[in-house]
């Protein structure tokens, strides 16, 4: 069984190490008041590095622009080395979205568009304070699905969660005190204006995606002795689509090589 407190100071340690080894003098996160960077600024706070976090809502919806602050300001009490940083984006992609109206851009598109100008700010203020951005992605968007956006939450120095699975980014909140109002919200990524959630997306929980993502990685034999049943064929569906329609996103960018000679 996992000791979720040992697992909690090996990242902090982890962070704390590339930092010091690369000369880096901030952590800079992005919170959106879900589970993920919730886990993750905690964790950037608790290295003692200067933690700026950022909050940056575009028409966000209240209920996430407030927890989003809650949080903040949970990490604030608890730790002095955390910076709150607050910017408002949402005049930037009205400008963008207008200036791109008469191209017919997609709705996927805009949403995309909003989760790349987020890193935009989260890459100035790195690159102002002497600092790396910290990515909040867990295994099963980053490494099973590629629920990401590429150049946009994708786009990160560091990737603290990215080997745990959604249930154990769970468990290590619990373990550090992430306010329950978090922990029980449905996850979603907070780009689309009819607020749906990462299931609503996906087309399955992240519960099931974690099952998909061990099935697959069983071998044949111990598969033959196991029946699917109806749902968990769907699952098993539903994340084989996923994997195969982003596995560009989770593979290093191809680089033709030319014959020498």
């Amino acid at each position: 069984m996992t000791d979720w407190g040992i697992l909690v100071d090996e990242i902090t340690d982890w962070i704390r190490d590339y930092s010091e080894r690369n000369q880096i003098n901030a952590l800079v996160v992005g919170v959106s008041g879900g589970i993920d960077s919730s886990v993750t600024s905690t964790l950037s706070a608790r290295t003692g590095l200067d933690t700026f976090v950022l909050n940056m809502p575009i028409h966000q919806d209240m209920d996430q622009f407030e927890l989003s602050n809650r949080h903040i300001q949970w990490l604030e009490h608890n730790w002095s080395n955390v910076k709150p940083i607050q910017i408002n984006l949402s005049k930037t992609i009205d400008v963008f979205k207008d200036e791109l109206e008469s191209e017919g851009i997609s709705e996927l598109a805009l949403a995309n568009s909003k989760a790349r100008l987020r890193m935009m700010a989260l890459y100035a203020i790195a690159a102002s304070k002497g600092g790396i951005v910290v990515g909040t992605g867990n295994k099963v968007e980053d490494f099973g699905v590629g629920f990401f956006t590429k150049y946009g939450d994708g786009g990160v120095d560091i990737s603290p969660i990215g080997d745990l699975y959604k249930s154990e980014v769970y468990s290590i909140g619990r373990e550090m005190g992430i306010l329950k109002e978090i922990i029980d919200a449905p996850p979603t990524d907070g780009l689309w204006d009819d607020g749906r959630t990462d299931e609503d997306q996906m087309g399955a929980s992240y519960a099931e995606l974690e099952w998909a993502m061990d099935y697959q990685s069983i071998s044949s034999e111990v598969r033959q002795s196991f029946e699917p049943s109806e749902r968990q064929e769907e699952v098993l569906r539903i994340y084989k689509l996923l994997h195969d329609t982003n596995e560009h996103k989770m593979k290093p960018i191809p680089v033709f090589k030319r014959r020498m000679g």
